[in-house]
């Protein structure tokens, strides 16, 4: 898939959406990106080439009745869609026994669950009516699947949108839509910048971007990058639960909201 794809991004302001806008914008897509940081928004599509192309969306994923208007806005100014991206996401870390968790556990699931069907389904029908090859895109995280310690809302967000996207993808199986699912390892982003334990085999935002772009562009049913936290990923789902127990009872805990501002 390549030329001028017409591409929408979720939580496209910075980090991981912000590499993906830069990277389709220097291959002549025509974006859409949606954040809810709108300044930052326009200050990204300043940056791109062919700025007239794209438009900003500064808008809260949790706001459905938002996301379905930005959805007919960018159908209406690209003439369709190629690509979806949902791509935002928060992350904290989240305690069951600490009760002023719960409201985070809560905005952790809308955020990067709920919303991820709300940024889809306004533009299936489009999609649907549409031949050329489309792509929706979910992006979830190596947290999705084994459960972590002190990160109970974050990993149970992440493997709930590799749930859902395997539901998702036989579902548009028969409209000729490819579902992509990309989980990444531990991207170098202002959300994993505030992590205070090592990171294995961090990656680079803009190399993070080419390689999705790649597994998008394939129709990849699901994809782990770096490939590296891919292999840990396939060893983690063959390990017992007596010895992943053992393994990962004392892991760091991901710092909880009260010590950070939302991501």
């Amino acid at each position: 898939m390549h030329g001028a794809v017409r591409v929408f991004i979720t939580g496209a302001s910075s980090g991981i959406g912000a590499a993906l806008a830069r990277h389709y914008a220097a291959q002549g897509a025509t974006l859409g990106l949606l954040a809810r940081r709108g300044e930052a928004l326009d200050a990204l599509i300043a940056t791109l080439p062919n700025p007239e192309r794209h438009r900003a969306y500064p808008a809260d994923v949790r706001d459905h009745s938002a996301l379905q208007a930005a959805a007919g806005s960018f159908i209406a100014h690209a003439g369709g869609v190629d690509i979806v991206i949902a791509n935002a996401g928060i992350s904290h870390g989240t305690l069951t026994d600490q009760p002023e968790d719960l409201a985070v556990f809560e905005a952790i699931l809308a955020t990067n669950v709920t919303a991820t069907v709300a940024t889809f389904a306004p533009f299936i029908p489009t999609l649907r009516n549409q031949r050329s090859p489309a792509r929706l895109v979910g992006i979830a995280s190596v947290a999705g699947i084994r459960g972590l310690p002190g990160a109970s809302a974050y990993s149970a967000s992440k493997a709930a949108v590799i749930s859902y996207c395997e539901s998702l993808r036989l579902e548009m199986r028969p409209y000729g839509i490819k579902v992509v699912t990309i989980a990444p390892g531990y991207i170098d982003t202002p959300m994993t910048q505030r992590n205070a334990y090592p990171m294995p085999f961090l990656m680079k935002p803009e190399r993070f971007a080419e390689a999705a772009a790649s597994a998008i562009a394939r129709g990849d049913s699901y994809r782990v990058i770096p490939w590296q936290m891919g292999i840990v990923a396939k060893l983690l789902r063959m390990l017992p639960n007596a010895l992943y127990d053992l393994a990962f009872a004392r892991a760091p805990h991901k710092a909880r909201k009260n010590s950070h501002e939302p991501s």
